[in-house]
């Protein structure tokens, strides 16, 4: 005689990817509303991107932005236009959060530095200090050895 399996139907079970009943009535933002006084912003401006952010004083990240995802592509990331955009993109909300002052650290050899620099004075941040923190070897790595033909 064979053995009979009872399935029962699976209780509370949700499709991935919709609100559950409980968060229905409401918003829910991941990113919680803070006023920040006063913050640091990275500049890290590479040969082929410029990567802006913007963190807290106690290092935790509250925006970010880059020529990538601003819409620029290929060699358009490393222009000073995309670094400009990139910068303007992520203190925009910042501005709006009540952030007065910040320190700006610039990091790397790319064409966006001074134009991320511009931007951030532009967007009604007081500038308390600029500081280029682009990483230089002290003697470096060894060089290849020479070719012989």
């Amino acid at each position: 005689m064979a053995k009979s399996i009872r399935i029962r139907p699976r209780v509370g079970s949700r499709r991935k990817g919709h609100l559950s009943s409980r968060k229905s009535g409401r918003l829910s933002s991941r990113k919680s509303v803070r006023r920040i006084p006063k913050g640091v912003i990275h500049v890290q401006a590479g040969l082929n991107n410029t990567i802006v952010t913007v963190t807290d004083v106690r290092g935790g990240v509250v925006s970010w932005s880059s020529a990538g995802t601003c819409g620029f592509r290929t060699a358009r990331k490393a222009t000073p236009f995309a670094a400009q955009t990139a910068a303007g993109n992520a203190l925009r909300t910042l501005v709006d959060q009540g952030m007065q002052r910040a320190e700006v650290m610039i990091k790397g050899p790319g064409l966006g530095r001074d134009a991320a620099l511009r931007a951030i004075c532009r967007s009604g941040i007081r500038v308390s200090l600029v500081r280029d923190v682009t990483p230089l070897p002290h003697n470096g790595c060894r060089p290849p050895k020479k070719r012989r033909v």
